[in-house]
């Protein structure tokens, strides 16, 4: 299995209609066009795992600037490949990218996701805050970061 950059707008496409149609994004209202907007942004980075050189096994989409630099805004694992360590490859697949650039990884999980919390917490990740009815009446987001280092005195990876 490689871990690589999207390299094709099919492979967007692709992304856009695995969330469209996996939860949390069926309970957060999100559409196939919305999720390809999010997809196909510039400014965010989104790498699939890919089995030979078409089948797209999952992907993760990470924000590497703002306020929360190093943040997963979205990892989706193609229904056939779940369970198979897809997810967890991914995972650090982001760490390993993101512990280059900033000591810290934050990721938000739906209230309504307890076995993405689990697989988070499993990780590393702790949780440092929830924010109420965020995306959707009844839910909350819950922030949970993994930290190697405080912010002072890191130095990024050359």
């Amino acid at each position: 299995m490689e871990i690589r950059k999207i390299v094709q707008p099919g492979e967007a496409k692709a992304c856009a209609r695995m969330m469209a149609a996996s939860e949390p994004w069926i309970t957060l209202r999100r559409d196939y066009e919305t999720l390809l907007r999010i997809v196909a942004n510039p400014a965010r980075e989104v790498y699939v795992a890919v089995e030979g050189s078409k089948e797209i096994a999952g992907f993760i989409m990470l924000n590497m600037q703002g306020a929360f630099i190093g943040y997963i805004q979205s990892i989706c694992i193609a229904p056939g490949w779940r369970n198979k360590g897809i997810g967890s490859r991914l995972m650090a697949f982001a760490e390993e990218r993101i512990f280059k650039e900033t000591p810290n990884v934050f990721i938000c999980v739906s209230s309504f996701n307890p076995n993405a919390k689990r697989l988070y917490e499993r990780l590393g990740y702790e949780v440092v805050g929830e924010l109420k009815e965020y995306i959707v009446p009844g839910h909350s987001e819950i922030l949970l970061r993994k930290t190697i280092a405080p912010l002072t005195g890191f130095k990024k990876q050359q």
